[in-house]
């Protein structure tokens, strides 16, 4: 065999084992892709939460070790502080609430007027008394699948611990991964992936910050309305409401259910107000107040939000929905600085960013 064929055979061999090669690395992160996607999450709430860090560092002098354990301790204490003053009511009214329901379908049934209406409409007393007739045979049913609920429940838990766990140690550690990470590049263009990676960091800590503003501001909201609508626990669910904000994709929807639950103890009209304020208040975040403040947040546009959004939560559904918004933020500056900078004149570059 002749040199040129000799060199063509060592090509094709090369291609194919960088071919293979990608190929068994894109297989494993398939297949471990539950673990990546909690490690990623971990990342993202790290990088996050470390300007909380840093001020911490700065402004109150301590060490990073105890800037974190403090954030953390905080962080905790907040959800245990919630979980004491929300849980007992909460329990208390479920149960009033069941107790009640014979109640609220008579009332449904002799109402007039819109929820007359309603109930002409669409049967709720009826649909009510079905559910009351067959709560033994649930009850039953979910008994019999208790070992299935606790299994998903603890699988949940141990996600969740996993992520806190994770997310400690990169926050402690952030410094040394960034310059580590840095230590890869070329020495005459390692500043320029420093800030780089710095500006990539502040997006997504951007994204964090305007999670939580988005929540506050959903918190005030709902404590408003629900003072107006006359819904026992105002400031508890407004809490609640806050909390399950934050959650993409489903976080509404456990807000909403439990807020309607306790307006019910009230009486239907209420539930029903309830329902109606919080179905349109979460219309106008997801429209209006989601997209302006994330819009300056992650310095992404209205649409590009948007569209990140439900692009994210298609593929890999509620990490999917949390993770989109800072990694399209950080592919931004990734893709802007990196090869935008490097095609556009100077003025077009800064215009497109």
């Amino acid at each position: 065999m002749s040199a040129p064929e000799n060199g063509v055979v060592s090509h094709y061999a090369k291609a194919t084992v960088g071919v293979a090669m990608v190929a068994a690395v894109l297989w494993g992160a398939w297949t471990a892709r539950q673990v990546l996607i909690l490690v990623l999450v971990a990342v993202v709430l790290a990088v996050g939460m470390d300007p909380a860090v840093r001020w911490s560092q700065r402004r109150l002098k301590m060490s990073r070790g105890v800037a974190t354990a403090a954030i953390m301790l905080l962080t905790v204490w907040f959800l245990g502080l919630f979980l004491a003053l929300v849980v007992p009511p909460i329990v208390e009214e479920s149960r009033d609430l069941i107790a009640r329901v014979p109640q609220y379908v008579d009332e449904i049934e002799e109402s007039r007027g819109w929820v007359g209406d309603l109930e002409e409409q669409f049967e709720i007393s009826g649909r009510l008394r079905e559910m009351a007739d067959d709560a033994p045979a649930i009850a039953g049913s979910a008994l019999s699948n208790f070992f299935g609920v606790v299994g998903t429940v603890a699988g949940g838990l141990f996600n969740l611990l996993t992520i806190l766990v994770l997310t400690i140690y990169f926050m402690a550690s952030l410094p040394r991964f960034e310059e580590d990470l840095a230590a890869l590049f070329p020495p005459e263009k390692n500043q320029e992936y420093r800030v780089l990676m710095s500006r990539a960091t502040e997006r997504i800590g951007g994204y964090v910050s305007g999670n939580l503003t988005i929540s506050l501001i959903a918190g005030v909201a709902s404590f408003i309305g629900f003072l107006i609508i006359g819904v026992p626990f105002p400031a508890a669910l407004a809490m609640w409401i806050a909390i399950t904000d934050l959650i993409p994709v489903i976080g509404a929807l456990l807000g909403a259910a439990l807020c309607v639950l306790v307006a019910l103890t009230v009486g239907v009209g209420t539930a029903v107000a309830t329902l109606v304020f919080v179905v349109v208040y979460q219309q106008i975040e997801n429209y209006v107040i989601g997209p302006k403040v994330m819009n300056k947040a992650v310095d992404l546009s209205p649409a590009a939000v948007l569209v990140a959004l439900l692009v994210g939560g298609a593929m890999l559904g509620f990490a999917g929905a949390l993770l989109a918004l800072p990694l399209a933020a950080a592919a931004k500056v990734v893709v802007r600085d990196l090869w935008l900078a490097s095609h556009l004149q100077p003025a077009d570059a800064e215009a497109a960013g």
